[in-house]
This record gives structure tokens, C-alpha cells and sequence, in this order.
């Protein structure tokens, strides 16, 4: 029986979706081209023609309008492996996913600028190292309860590591696509020797 389709979100949801996302691109664009510790959150308020309590409706802080579709991963990454298709392993769920999601924003005609913004950024990149724990410890507990063991378990870990840490692996390869399903099938088939001009 196929699932009900979900409700199209009301009036409220998409003004509230688009106030967000405007506070969102106006943050990333202060950030870009004046830096991030030279942009208060009031003048990303004032760009965005919301005022400062608004912002803070939207986001946690400062750093998190950078980041701002970290609690959307967060949910990706569970239906990943919740709502597979048939017959899919948790890993083939988790490359299609990773394809799906990560390749559009690493072929973004911003997104050198982007990381170079966090690398270069002390509090960034602390607060980039603290999310990624949030998600392996999101994803590795979805991977337990699918197999039905408790969370901390060592193989559910590993893999929730593992995939977190392909777009990273991918990202300065010529060719994302291929190379992320090369470190998927290192996954799923097992590391060998690589050969000379292979």
C-alpha cells in the first residue's frame, strides 16, 4: 500500500521557511565578503530587513546561520536508512543519499569560497567539528535500532564515521561522482592494495 503523500505546507510554514532561508543567504553573503567576525548578528538582521529577536526565532547563533541546514541533516540522514527501499542495505541507502544531497552543493559555484570561509574561521570550524559529532552520533543510532542493537555499537559507529567522512574525502577529486562510489565500494567489498597506474 503506498504511503499517504504528506500535506503541501500551509501559508505560515512556507513565509516562516522563507524568512529563514532569507536570513540564511543574507548571513553567508555578510560573511563572504566582509568575514565572519566583522558581521554582527544585528547587521545580518538589517540585511535581511528582520529585526535581531527574529533572527534568533530562526537560529540558536551566530555560527548556525552558516550552517543553517544542520537539524535538516540531522533528519536526512535517519530517513536514509529508515525509509530505504526494499531490499536497499543500509550502505546503498546511505551512498544514493550522500549522491543525492552532497553532490549539488559541492558542484555550488560557492562553495570554495564557503570552505574557505569556515577553514579560515576558528569558531567555525569548532562548531563544524561539533555538528559533525551530532550527526555520527544521529546516524549511528538510527543504523543500531535498524539492526536492533544498542547505540555505541562499535560496527554502527564505524560505518556512521565512515560515510560522514566521504564528502570530505571526495571533495578535492576531480570527479565527485566517481569518487564517492569508490569509497562506497572500499566500503562494501573490502580495502585492496591499489596498483600502479590504476
Amino acid at each position: 500500500m503506498p504511503e499517504p503523500t504528506p500535506p503541501a505546507p500551509g501559508r505560515r510554514e512556507r513565509k516562516k521557511a522563507a524568512t529563514r532561508q532569507a536570513i540564511a543567504d543574507a548571513a553567508l553573503r555578510l560573511f563572504l565578503e566582509r568575514g565572519y567576525d566583522q558581521v554582527s548578528v544585528r547587521d545580518v538582521a538589517e540585511a535581511a530587513d528582520v529585526s535581531v529577536t527574529t533572527v534568533f526565532k530562526h537560529f540558536s547563533g551566530k555560527e548556525a546561520l552558516v550552517f543553517d541546514r544542520e537539524a535538516s541533516t540531522d533528519a536526512a540522514l535517519v530517513a536514509a536508512v529508515r525509509e530505504r527501499a526494499p531490499g536497499s542495505t543500509v550502505p546503498d541507502a546511505l551512498r544514493q543519499h550522500v549522491l543525492d544531497t552532497w553532490l549539488p552543493v559541492a558542484e555550488h559555484p560557492q562553495r570554495a569560497e564557503f570552505n574557505r570561509l569556515v577553514d579560515t574561521t576558528p569558531a567555525l570550524r569548532a562548531y563544524a567539528e561539533r555538528m559533525w559529532v551530532r550527526h555520527t552520533d544521529t546516524l549511528a543510532a538510527a543504523i543500531a535500532d535498524e539492526f536492533g542493537v544498542e547505540h555505541g555499537h562499535l560496527a554502527c559507529t564505524a560505518l556512521a564515521r565512515f560515510v560522514l567522512d566521504v564528502p570530505a574525502l571526495a571533495q578535492g577529486r576531480p570527479d565527485h561522482k566517481a569518487a564517492v562510489e569508490e569509497l562506497f565500494t572500499i566500503l562494501t567489498d573490502g580495502w585492496r592494495p591499489p596498483r600502479p597506474g590504476a
